[in-house]
């Protein structure tokens, strides 16, 4: 026999309902957040940077201390900045006594080089996230030595926004004066972020002048400019990644190949074909002249 149910009864079996209704739809303990790892990078010595090495600021090997794990994929070292850093060394003139400005930066290691070889203003820049900034942070106290500090510093920034945050950082002497070399490194496969990329290229960029356009004006130092580098990590989309440099062209600048150089694949077990993804392209982004 079934006795009726009171309005107690009711009550108590709604509530058990919602705890077990709870209980099935529990989110599963995530696992713990994975702990910080570290990369190394072992500096080359060139005739262009021995003295940059032989002196205090000259650390042969950069630790580069990479977060856990970050849905923007700020916890690799990737093969473009490991390119991205022996072509700084050997190439130093495009940093020296510059200013520098390096987006998606990551762990900060080709910002970081360029600060060792004599740049005037180094900032490294990544979405304005806490772990991020304060990872470049870290990285920047363990590498740069304290006499070199302040010419290199993080910012959080989104690509596209207004840089008036970012020009501040430089010295008020030259008004007129921005980022004389823009680094990407490994940024040209976000296919969505091309034009917000170009658009803080154009903002931050020191304009052209007539030193730049002379040809019988003696070079000092390469025009100003913005270095990408990258791989094709998904080799099906390549021609994706490439319509950055035709929004460029499209845009007004002149992109020239400066090299490849091979590596060991980031991610031996992706598909596609692994010499694609294991090769590292370094362009060069100038604007054209009249």
């Amino acid at each position: 026999m079934f006795l009726p149910l009171t309005d107690e009864d009711r009550h108590r079996y709604r509530y058990d309902e919602v705890y077990l209704l709870i209980f099935l739809l529990k989110e599963p303990a995530r696992p713990p957040t994975p702990k910080p790892t570290f990369s190394t990078y072992t500096r080359t010595r060139t005739p262009q940077n021995k003295l940059s090495l032989e002196s205090d600021s000259g650390l042969l090997d950069i630790r580069i201390k990479l977060v856990g794990s970050h849905p923007l994929w700020g916890h690799y070292l990737w093969n473009a900045a490991r390119s991205f850093a022996s072509y700084i060394d050997a190439n130093p003139d495009f940093v020296r006594d510059r200013f520098v400005l390096e987006l998606g930066a990551g762990g900060g290691l080709p910002g970081i080089i360029s600060a060792l070889n004599g740049a005037q203003k180094v900032i490294l820049t990544d979405y304005p996230d806490a772990a991020l900034l304060d990872n470049i942070d870290f990285n920047i106290a363990q590498n740069v030595p304290s006499v070199q500090r302040s010419r290199i510093e993080g910012r959080g920034y989104i690509w596209g926004n207004p840089v008036d945050t970012l020009l501040q950082t430089l010295p008020a002497t030259e008004p007129w004066r921005k980022f004389d070399l823009i680094i990407l490194s490994d940024l040209v496969f976000n296919h969505s972020q091309h034009d917000a990329l170009l658009l803080t290229c154009e903002l931050c960029l020191t304009p052209l002048t007539s030193k730049d356009t002379d040809p019988a004006a003696p070079v000092m130092h390469p025009a100003p400019s913005i270095l990408v580098f990258y791989t094709h990590h998904r080799p099906h989309l390549a021609h994706r990644d490439l319509g950055f440099f035709a929004k460029a062209r499209e845009r007004g600048w002149k992109c020239d190949e400066l090299l490849t150089e091979k590596f060991p694949p980031m991610f031996p077990e992706d598909p596609g074909a692994e010499e694609v993804r294991s090769t590292v392209h370094g362009w060069l982004l100038t604007r054209k002249t009249n």
